[in-house]
């Protein structure tokens, strides 16, 4: 039956990341914003949503040393995701549609808002775990620094509102423009209000549909011979980063890399700064090394990896689907540290 509800679940997600990313190119087209808006801020944010619902229930509602632990691991797991997995995930679908891709292997992107989002992501995420750092006991300093991280990303969003607006070209019909009677139909634009409709459903669809996937898979995973450590630290967060995945291999599909890319690391600007403020204000004892070294671990392979990524790009402003695929090496890495840490007996 859980594998059942697996299916169920990951066609909803699939559905609703569908209605998503058509939407909010027309919600995006309507409020005339750049490229850097619609997918780093408005995508990003909408699509972190399920992921940043785990910790903020897990620390909030679950109560507990034990559940607060699982709420940092699934913080820290969420930039680690995106980072590794979602990279290797994007750059496989750019190769297997290279032929039917434009561009072909290579991305399209605009190298300014890429380089925007990992510029915030790297400040903030420094200054996050740069935190953990502080002697357990120290309380105060760990919430400055959650006021200072919800200030860079405020930031950070104000800095893609004030790029010029997109040309929105290509732009395919609102799925639900039809529904609209009052509205004249494609080509003619659609009305503010339907876009909103579809893109609060597709939400719902999308929130709704992670929810069950992450319930199913704890449900499998809860069975005899599984550790609770490797739930919290790889399992789950494969399933609450599916929206932002599978949003950017749709992208990738129509061409539209810089939506593509921006939805990714757009998020992990999101998830560096907001759910961490989260960790830090409501669980401070827990963010420590000391504590939750493995998990802490997994921050160190992301900026590899962003490193491995970004760093040729920024050099050479030129990114190819092959150079994202190294993510899927240092998610193995981080996956092996995990199993060997647990076959030792150390969490």
């Amino acid at each position: 039956m859980d594998v059942v509800f697996l299916a169920v679940a990951f066609a909803v997600i699939l559905a609703g990341a569908e209605l998503f990313t058509n939407g909010i190119e027309w919600f995006g087209h309507k409020l005339e914003l750049g490229e850097g808006a619609i997918g780093s801020v408005l995508a990003a944010i909408g699509t972190a949503l399920p992921e940043t619902m785990v910790p903020l229930i897990a620390i909030v509602f679950g109560g507990g040393v034990s559940a607060s632990e699982i709420g940092v691991g699934a913080i820290l797991g969420a930039p680690f995701m995106l980072a590794t997995l979602a990279m290797f995930v994007t750059g496989a679908a750019v190769c297997l549609m290279r032929r039917r891709r434009a561009a072909g292997i290579t991305l399209a992107l605009d190298s300014g808002v890429v380089s925007h989002d990992i510029a915030y992501f790297g400040l903030a995420y420094s200054i996050a775990i740069g935190a953990a750092f502080l002697p357990v006991e120290l309380e105060w300093p760990r919430r400055l620094v959650a006021v200072a991280l919800i200030a860079i990303y405020g930031r950070h969003v104000w800095g893609h509102l004030q790029a010029e607006a997109a040309e929105h070209e290509g732009l395919e019909p609102l799925r639900f423009h039809k529904l609209d009677r009052r509205a004249p139909q494609h080509p003619e634009p659609p009305r503010l209000l339907i876009v909103s409709v579809q893109v609060v459903f597709a939400l719902a669809c999308i929130i709704g549909g992670a929810w069950v996937f992450v319930e199913a898979v704890k449900d499998l995973a809860s069975g005899p011979g599984v550790n609770g450590t490797l739930l919290a630290l790889i399992i789950a967060p494969i399933a609450t980063e599916l929206p932002e995945t599978l949003n950017s291999v749709l992208w990738v599909r129509r061409g539209k890399d810089t939506l593509a890319m921006g939805n990714i690391t757009g998020a992990m600007v999101f998830q560096s700064a907001i759910p961490t403020s989260i960790g830090l204000v409501l669980a401070p004892q827990i963010w420590s090394v000391s504590g939750a070294g493995l998990a802490f671990a997994s921050a160190g392979i992301t900026f590899l990896s962003l490193v491995a990524i970004f760093v040729p790009m920024l050099t050479g402003r030129r990114l190819d689907g092959r150079a994202l695929l190294v993510g899927g090496l240092f998610y193995l890495v981080y996956v092996a540290v995990v199993l060997a840490v647990l076959a030792g007996g150390h969490v």
